[in-house]
């Protein structure tokens, strides 16, 4: 697996209220939910690079006001990650 360094003012954390791991956590996810948006992850390797399982990847799209491509998609998505 690879990793990616950001390097970011401290301050940051202390204007959020967050935790370096929480930050962290909110970061690998806020990504993965734009390279779906943007078509570029299916939502299974988007879930994959938040750190969750699909459901969970599914649900946390409603939070940033992401919706599922389309209901084709989402039936395929709800079909595989039940399987």
């Amino acid at each position: 697996m690879g990793t990616l360094t950001i390097e970011y003012p401290e301050e940051i954390l202390t204007s959020l209220k967050e935790t370096k791991d929480d930050f962290s956590r909110e970061l690998k996810i806020a990504a993965a939910v734009k390279l779906y948006e943007l078509g570029k992850l299916s939502s299974g390797k988007a879930a994959k690079l938040a750190g969750m399982n699909k459901i969970a990847f599914l649900k946390i799209l409603g939070k940033y006001q992401i919706s599922i491509s389309t209901v084709e998609e989402f039936k395929e998505d709800m079909k595989v990650a039940i399987d």
